[in-house]
């Protein structure tokens, strides 16, 4: 094309310069010229075109380079923050590995230090902790933000059990599995692995510890970093020939995935991203959420456990080997195998109904909002063997073994003879069976979160089914007809049985349900809950427990939930010296515990100032995995009196009144009650009611005071005497060829 351009012009210009030497003899020389530039007109506009194409290709071409230079520059710009961000965080990736271990012969300590040892050599610092030295309550969330990773290699010891320094790390981390107060994901962002010990030859107990440190530690959102490890010590079946050997073979697979966290890496694409981007499943990840939420509603479920997903497994054929852990993909099939197997639509676990999930089977509250129920099934079965008649959601009353030793004439307890309470008339219930602390079997909590029963149906129901357990004593041989008669009609109500009875919140209506009904009111609460003190209606006595005198010690016996539960404690005494009714510390002495706390409990009795002071002997109720109390931590009678003859001798308001030995039971009373050298710690309940009554009706504007309702201590009752507390219008009964029972109720 150019070629032809050039052609067209160089004719062009051939023929205009033949006409212009033809006409040049006709024109004037400037005519001429003018007349040549007009012929030669194309040469000019095509050097035109020519310079005007130059000057646009250069001011392209620069345009083009300066872009290129900016692009190249923005580029090196990024890839710098790039470098500069993935150095930063390759520096923190993992700051630490902590190695726990629960050993009772020495083998898994000798593990954690092999472990220790291998993984210093890699520049990564390790830590060996024995168990019993670590408090998980305090300290392991602090885990999930330091980077580290925990190692718990634990054996199983005997009957399923853990070793002697990890039963306490178990039993908190068991219970904060299941406790709601902590939530599922209180333990989200701690990287861990597990190694159990244990041998096969013990069928179904084999290697429970590390199953279940592995189940609890998952069911709080911890996040496995690879497979559980097993060894086993019978040589027979074990893997790899012995429990050393099994253990060297997970300790590489455990070092290599260290490796690969400390270089930042987590769990290789399986290439099946359509994306391109991300292999982070959120749909896998909602349901594993829902996995945990079932778990913890019921934990008993061992296949919803074991099928849960590693997030940054060591790879997929060590989940096979083991047959410990089943990939996600698999839990569909297994999780509907669970639907099927249980009834249709609604499942009922744990005391709530809940629905199953489309997703999997997996349970779902049917409504998140709806308050469940505090007595589970498996509270519910533990209460009715121990006695209990469950009433409504949270409630239950049990027939004391004071009644009946009462019915048949053989003596009342310790607040007959403390207070002249009528033991063969007196029902003991409580309207909530929840406590802030967790030294029983009983639901914990630190506010009411369960579905409420109305005070009118919990008192109905309470002495309906306290009457229907009085009626079985009917024509039983020594129960005296007089008595049972009078047991039929309740006149006393303790409300001190297991749980923290304050909690319910329309306790003060249930006081005055008890009050309408002429129904004295023995109220303990366990003194974490002052506000609620404060507000209560007048009781006819008010306890509360003072089970140790130092922070350090209530904390060991009570386990409280409240993180500023000595505050609360003592903002709690306080509270009870503000009452002007009767009030009563009750002090349990726990042999080796807190009877070295002498002047500690002065100063506590100082704050509070009660009325009186129960000082009682601990009640050893046999082996219990929610209490390591043991007969060797309940003191003798002797031991008692002496304790409390030294505690009274530093209070100078304050003597012995009275005494019940065989409940190993002390009366410590404020002299006020000592009136021309007689004691009158006993109650005038027909005056109290009279009293209460007015208090009600002038809508508390007339008050009065515990020497208000006061009655003569009789002789028998007191301190020294021949009898010890025991009323001699009964007969003594005493079991031939017994140990003497020293515990009392």
């Amino acid at each position: 094309m150019l070629s032809l351009f050039v052609t067209v012009l160089v004719f062009t210009g051939v023929v205009c310069s033949s006409d212009s030497r033809a006409s040049q003899d006709v024109h004037s020389p400037s005519e001429n010229y003018l007349m040549s530039i007009w012929h030669n007109r194309l040469y000019v506009y095509s050097a035109a075109a020519l310079l005007f194409g130059v000057w646009l290709s250069l001011k392209m071409a620069l345009k083009n380079k300066s872009f290129s230079k900016d692009a190249a520059l923005w580029v090196r710009k990024a890839e710098q923050k790039n470098n500069s961000s993935s150095d930063r965080d390759a520096e923190v990736h993992v700051s630490g590995v902590k190695i726990f271990y629960g050993s009772q012969t020495g083998t898994a300590k000798g593990f954690a230090n092999e472990l220790s040892e291998e993984v210093n050599t890699l520049g990564i610092p390790a830590e060996v902790i024995d168990m019993k030295d670590y408090d998980p309550d305090d300290q392991l969330a602090d885990e999930c933000v330091s980077k580290s990773v925990c190692v718990f290699l634990v054996a199983t010891y005997t009957d399923g059990q853990p070793t002697e320094n990890a039963e306490w790390f178990c039993k908190w981390l068991e219970e904060a599995s299941t406790d709601f107060r902590y939530g599922k994901t209180y333990l989200k962002g701690l990287r861990y692995a597990v190694f159990g010990l244990g041998n096969s030859v013990y069928v179904g107990h084999y290697n429970t510890v590390g199953k279940n440190v592995d189940k609890w530690l998952w069911m709080l959102s911890g996040k496995r970093i690879m497979t559980r490890g097993e060894g086993d010590c019978n040589v027979v079946k074990s893997r790899n020939g012995s429990v050393q050997a099994d253990f060297q073979a997970w300790k590489v697979k455990f070092v290599n995935r260290l490796q690969a966290l400390a270089r930042g890496e987590k769990k290789s694409c399986n290439g099946n991203c359509k994306t391109g981007g991300s292999c982070k499943n959120k749909k896998k990840e909602k349901q594993e959420e829902e996995e945990r939420a079932a778990a913890q509603n019921n934990s008993s479920e061992e296949e919803l456990i074991e099928s849960s997903s590693d997030e940054e497994e060591s790879g997929p054929s060590d989940e096979k080997k083991s047959g410990s852990v089943v990939d996600m993909e698999d839990l569909g099939n297994i999780m509907n195998s669970i639907k099927k197997a249980k009834a249709k639509g609604e499942v009922q676990g744990d005391g709530q109904m809940v629905k199953l999930s489309k997703l999997n089977g997996v349970k779902r509250v049917e409504d998140e909002e709806e308050r469940r129920e505090m007595i589970t099934p498996a509270l519910r079965e533990a209460l009715t063997k121990q006695g209990y008649k469950l009433i409504g959601s949270h409630s239950g009353v049990k027939l004391c073994r004071w009644t009946k030793s009462m019915l048949r004439g053989r003596g009342g307890c310790y607040k007959h003879t403390f207070y002249g309470i009528e033991s063969h008339r007196c029902m003991e219930t409580t309207p909530s069976l929840a406590c802030a602390n967790k030294h029983h079997t009983n639901p914990v909590g630190t506010e009411w979160r369960w579905k409420m029963d109305p005070a009118e149906k919990i008192l109905q129901d309470a002495v309906e089914k306290h009457q229907s357990m009085i009626r079985q004593f009917r024509g039983v041989p020594g129960v005296k007809p007089e008595r049972y008669e009078e047991g039929l009609s309740v006149k006393h109500c303790a409300l001190s049985l297991v749980g923290e009875p304050i909690m319910y919140p329309e306790i003060n209506a249930f006081i005055r349900l008890l009050h309408f009904y002429r129904i004295s009111s023995f109220l303990v609460t366990n003194a974490q809950f002052p506000q609620e003190i404060r507000s209560l209606v007048p009781v006819t006595q008010l306890y509360v427990s003072v089970d140790a005198s130092t922070k350090d010690s209530l904390k060991k016996i009570d386990r409280p939930l409240f993180k500023d539960f000595w505050p609360r404690f003592l903002d709690s005494l306080r509270a009870l010296g503000e009452k002007r009714q009767r009030t009563v510390y009750r002090l349990t002495l726990v042999k080796a515990w807190n009877v070295e706390e002498m002047q500690a409990y002065s100063e506590l009795i100082a704050l509070g100032q009660p009325d009186f002071i129960e000082v009682k002997g601990v009640t050893y109720c046999g082996e219990s995995s929610a209490s390591s109390l043991t007969m060797a931590n309940v003191p003798w009678h002797q031991e008692v009196v002496a304790f409390v003859q030294q505690l009274a001798d530093m209070l100078p308001q304050y003597e012995i009144a009275c005494e019940h030995e065989h409940s190993n039971c002390l009366l410590i009373a404020h002299t006020k009650f000592k009136v021309d050298g007689e004691w009158w710690t006993w109650i005038d309940y027909e005056r109290f009611q009279e009293l209460a009554k007015a208090h009600e009706e002038s809508g508390g504007q007339q008050s009065f005071s515990a020497l208000d309702y006061v009655a003569k201590t009789p002789s028998w009752a007191l301190f020294g005497a021949q009898e010890q507390g025991f009323d001699p219008t009964d007969t003594r009964f005493q079991r031939r060829n017994k140990t003497k029972d020293i515990s009392g109720c």
